[in-house]
């Protein structure tokens, strides 16, 4: 962990959690300790990692957390797509963080993206197995900073369970609807195919719906049908070639 840093540079080298221990204990059932991330930065600036490769993480592979001008370049991550929690690469409460040529084989999300997160861009990803790249889950607190300005461009994702999603709380206290806005998302020339018959699934709050979603060139196909889209509670706008048929 480096925390309050500014200008730390890590380049090359191999880390090795070693996590098969605490993760047979998990999905035992047994009590069993957290574990840890392998590699995090926190309250930090100026910070750049390249070429770097992380295996078997207990936890998290690599952290990023309050702070400001990180890139991650060409790392690469790896750990079994049964192993629990392990995220590639975690995002939250920073800003002008750019990661770019990521390879990540992992058991959860590829790229999960905490609240409070700015001008995160993403590029050149290939990702899976895993997740897919998440926002979320947000809302959890009550008085949260959001998510604005992220980008996700050439991204391939193969055998993960999502490509991109965007997941919130639904909190007890306000009837189980998720009181996180959704505002201003765009997919654009995308193609694939999906492991489900839902292939677009836009399920929003009703009591803060989504709106400004854009969906331009996107085709997604199923194995032996056409697949389906499905919206609640959504505002939104299609164009170009969008399959399955736009629901908006």
């Amino acid at each position: 962990m480096f925390e309050k840093v500014s200008g730390v540079s890590i380049h090359g080298g191999v880390l090795d959690g070693k996590g098969t221990s605490l993760w047979d204990c998990k999905s035992s059932g047994k009590s069993c300790p957290i574990g840890a991330a392998t590699l995090g930065f926190c309250n930090s600036e100026n910070v750049i990692v390249t070429g770097l490769t992380s295996r078997n993480s207990q936890m998290f592979h690599i952290v990023i957390y309050e702070c400001r001008n990180v890139k991650v370049h060409r790392v690469k991550v790896v750990a079994p797509e049964t192993s629990p929690n392990t995220d590639g690469i975690h995002v939250q409460l920073s800003s002008d963080v750019t990661i770019i040529k990521p390879k990540i084989r992992t058991g959860d999300d590829c790229i999960s993206i905490g609240p409070g997160t700015r001008n995160l861009w993403i590029e050149d990803v290939v990702c899976g197995p895993g997740h897919g790249i998440s926002i979320g889950s947000l809302g959890w607190s009550l008085d949260e900073p959001g998510v604005k300005n992220v980008t996700v461009k050439s991204a391939t994702f193969s055998k993960t369970q999502n490509g991109f999603r965007i997941k919130s709380w639904g909190k007890p206290s306000g009837g189980f609807e998720s009181g996180v806005m959704i505002d201003d998302v765009s997919y654009k020339d995308i193609k694939g195919t999906s492991a489900t018959k839902v292939a677009v699934k836009f399920e929003c709050s009703s009591k803060q719906p989504c709106k400004r979603i854009k969906l331009e060139n996107v085709k997604l196909t199923l194995k032996d049908e056409a697949p389906k889209a499905l919206c609640n509670h959504v505002a939104g706008t299609a164009s170009g070639m969008v399959q399955p048929e736009s629901c908006l």
